[in-house]
């Protein structure tokens, strides 16, 4: 009995452009034929290229808002305590919860629970660390970061067959690129 060979694992297609406008062109055809599983790679940003991808905005804005509202209103809170509270302490016949003493630290609390949910924020919305990427294996992936662009169409995309994805990319390209795991 003859057991059926194993599809052989990949990554995903990557194809490779000259200029900014073919990938912009590429991605926005391979959105619109149903890939989603994809990401483009360039020497800088292009303008477009996150829209024609179909990338949603980052969510970092939002956890920096959190972390802010969280150090102040833990420092706030934490002032409160020790002055009104644990330690009631008069001096001079001023308030115990006198606020406009409160602001400097509050401020200060705020920049850095936004500075530690920003840093981690970041590490974690990205996937760091990831000390190896499966492009790192394509040797021409290394021109990403000089004059080359790049499309990788990924395998985990419910719509990619290896055949018909790579025919779908030659159509745009003549350089499509195997990505192993």
């Amino acid at each position: 009995m003859a057991i059926p060979s194993q599809p052989e694992k990949i990554y995903g297609l990557l194809a490779e452009f000259d200029h900014p406008e073919e990938i912009i062109h590429a991605a926005q055809k391979a959105y619109d034929t149903g890939y989603r599983s994809m990401n483009g790679y360039t020497p800088f940003p292009v303008e477009g290229l996150s829209e024609a991808l179909g990338q949603k905005p980052t969510r970092l804005p939002f956890l920096v808002l959190l972390g802010g509202l969280i150090g102040g209103s833990a420092a706030y809170y934490m002032l409160y305590y020790s002055s009104v509270i644990s330690y009631p302490l008069d001096v001079g016949g001023r308030p115990l919860h006198s606020w406009p003493a409160f602001i400097p630290i509050t401020f200060e609390m705020t920049v850095l629970g936004a500075a530690f949910a920003t840093f981690f924020g970041m590490l974690a919305l990205n996937g760091l660390p990831h000390p190896n990427h499966p492009l790192f294996e394509v040797p021409e992936f290394s021109l990403a970061s000089r004059d080359r662009f790049f499309l990788c169409i990924q395998a985990k995309d419910p719509l990619f067959r290896l055949d018909e994805t790579r025919r779908f990319l030659e159509q745009l390209t003549s350089r499509v690129h195997e990505v192993q795991p």
